[in-house]
């Protein structure tokens, strides 16, 4: 009887252990999660997929407002947001790290925020005419998105 808790407690022990070792890289996927590297950027890249083109990435302006990214697509870049084969997730690049799962949240409510945080940031967008990029989104990284460095 003895050998039997033993070994159950054995096994309890393994399950603790491995379950401390999912929530640890759940937790250290997400908070990898840098905003400073979005303040930082001039640019993010993402990419979507599409049936009868395959892999494309784009780059993107890319503004923070109360801690989330937002940006703001042009008709082409949305459409190929809406043809991505791997929807509702892209792949995102951002200051030397990459994300495989992040969602694209149309935001409407936040139009006039991005576009005044995109002309504080850009001084080009002066020049661009917000009706040519009509779609302003959040990207939220999934809390299983693998993040890994490229070498």
């Amino acid at each position: 009887m003895k050998i039997r808790r033993i070994g159950n407690a054995a096994k309890l022990a393994i399950v603790i252990f491995v379950a401390a070792v999912a929530v640890a890289k759940a937790f250290a996927d997400s908070s990898s999660w840098d905003v400073d590297a979005f303040r930082q950027a001039s640019t993010i890249q993402i990419m979507t997929t599409e049936p009868d083109v395959g892999e494309h990435w784009s780059n993107l302006w890319i503004v923070v407002i109360d801690g989330q990214p937002y940006v703001r697509l042009g008709d082409r870049a949305y459409g190929r947001i809406q043809r991505n084969t791997t929807s509702p997730y892209v792949k995102l690049k951002v200051g030397g790290q990459e994300f495989d799962k992040v969602k694209v949240e149309e935001m409407p409510d936040m139009k006039d925020k991005v576009a005044a945080a995109m002309a504080d940031k850009y001084f080009m967008d002066v020049l661009i005419r917000h009706e040519s990029h009509p779609t302003v989104a959040r990207l939220v990284l999934e809390a299983s998105a693998p993040a890994s460095a490229p070498h």
